[in-house]
C-alpha cells in the first residue's frame, strides 16, 4: 500500500505492539493534507482511527508539533471542550518518517462551504454558529493548570512574542519582499494591547476545524490543535473573525481558506458572533479590531509558508497554485482594519 507520508508496513507493526485492541490494520487513506498537518483514516479490524503527522517538506520551527497536539487533546478529554479520544502517540520518526499520533474517529464532518452545510433550517444554522462561539468560550474557560497544562506556554508577553514569532516565520518562508508587510509589522508593534490574563488558546479556531454531525449540526469535536498554547484569548477570536465570510465582501472569496459556510442563511454575522462570544465568556472585546488585524497578518504568514511548500513541490492535495495571491490581500485587509480602530 502506497500513501504519501505513510510507511505502511512499519505502521502496521507499530500498531500491533502499541494499539492491539484496534485489531489488524487493514487500510490507510488521506483525509486532508498539504496546508497543515496531514490527516489519515486508518481502518482496523475492530475500529476506525485517525492519524495525524506533520506536512511533507518545508516545516517551520515550532510548527506542526505532534506532541503538543497530543498533549492538549489528552488534557481536554475530561473537560467540557469536545475533542477526539486520544489513543496513542509515537515520537519515533523511524516508524513513518515523522512523529504522529492516533485518535478515535469522530463521525462528524469538517464543513467549509455552504454546499457542505446543505440546506438546514435557519434556526438550526443559527444555533450552530452560537455553539461555535460557546465552544471557543469553553476553551478559554479551561483551568489550564488544573488539567496539567500549566507549563504549556507563557501567557505573559504573549502578543509581543506572537508578533516576533510570526515575523521570524515570515523571514524563513517569504518568496518575495513586500513593503506593505514591513509597514504592517510597524503598525502592529506600535499598537500592541495591554497585557491580558492568559488562557488556553486554540490558535486556529474556525468552523472547519470542528467536526459537525450532519443532521442536527452538533459540534462533536474541535480538532487541529497544532498551534495551541497559553495566551491572549482575544487573539483566538480575532483570527476566527479573519476567516469569516460576510455578505458583500467579495474580496474575501479570493482567500482560499475556511470556505463560505458562514454565508449560510441563519449564520450569525461577524459582529453577532463576537457579541455572543462576549456573552458566553463574560469577556470585554473593546479592542477587537487590533486582534482582527493581527489575525490577517498571522494568516498571511501561514499562507506564505504554504505557498513556499507548494513552490518546492511538497504539498499534498489540490488548489495550491493560486494560494500565494492571498498574501498581499490579507496584508491590505489588516491595514484597513487598523485604519478603522
Amino acid at each position: 500500500m502506497t500513501v504519501p507520508g505513510i510507511e505502511w508496513p512499519r505502521l502496521v507493526e507499530w500498531m500491533g505492539r502499541n494499539v492491539p485492541d484496534a485489531g489488524e490494520p487493514l487500510s490507510v487513506s488521506l483525509i486532508s493534507g498539504g496546508r497543515s498537518n496531514l490527516t489519515y483514516l486508518v481502518e482496523a479490524r475492530e475500529r476506525r482511527l485517525v492519524l495525524r503527522r506533520p506536512p511533507l517538506g518545508h516545516v517551520l520551527p515550532t510548527a506542526h508539533d505532534m506532541r503538543r497536539e497530543w498533549r492538549v487533546i489528552s488534557a481536554l478529554a475530561p473537560t467540557p471542550v469536545p475533542v477526539p479520544e486520544p489513543v496513542a502517540f509515537c515520537g519515533d520518526e523511524d516508524v513513518i518518517g515523522a512523529p504522529f499520533y492516533l485518535m478515535g474517529h469522530v463521525p462528524g464532518t469538517a464543513m467549509r462551504t455552504r454546499e457542505e452545510l446543505g440546506d438546514p433550517p435557519p434556526e438550526r444554522v443559527r444555533r450552530l454558529s452560537e455553539r461555535l462561539a460557546e465552544v471557543l468560550a469553553a476553551i478559554h474557560a479551561v483551568d489550564y493548570r488544573e488539567v496539567g497544562l500549566g507549563d504549556f506556554g507563557r501567557p505573559e508577553g504573549y502578543m509581543t512574542r506572537q508578533l516576533d514569532r510570526w515575523c521570524q516565520q515570515w523571514e524563513r518562508s517569504k518568496t518575495a519582499d513586500l513593503p506593505e508587510y514591513d509597514r504592517l509589522v510597524r503598525r502592529l508593534r506600535d499598537r500592541l494591547p495591554a497585557e491580558a490574563p492568559g488562557t488556553l488558546v486554540h490558535g486556529d479556531y474556525r468552523l472547519d476545524n470542528t467536526l459537525v454531525r450532519v443532521g442536527d449540526l452538533e459540534i462533536l469535536a474541535v480538532v487541529d490543535w497544532e498551534m495551541s498554547t497559553l495566551g491572549d484569548p482575544l487573539a483566538d477570536l480575532g483570527l476566527t473573525l479573519t476567516y469569516w465570510h460576510s455578505r458583500g465582501d467579495d474580496e474575501r472569496a479570493g482567500i482560499p481558506v475556511a470556505g463560505d459556510a458562514t454565508l449560510t442563511p441563519g449564520f450569525l454575522d461577524a459582529a453577532e458572533f463576537a457579541e455572543h462570544y462576549a456573552k458566553a465568556s463574560g469577556r470585554e472585546i473593546t479592542d477587537l479590531g487590533f486582534y482582527v488585524a493581527f489575525g490577517n497578518f498571522k494568516l498571511a504568514v501561514i499562507i506564505e509558508g504554504i505557498h513556499a511548500r507548494f513552490r518546492q513541490g511538497k504539498t499534498v492535495g489540490e488548489g495550491f497554485d493560486r494560494i500565494g495571491a492571498a498574501v498581499p490581500t490579507l496584508i491590505a485587509r489588516a491595514h484597513r482594519t487598523l485604519d478603522q480602530v
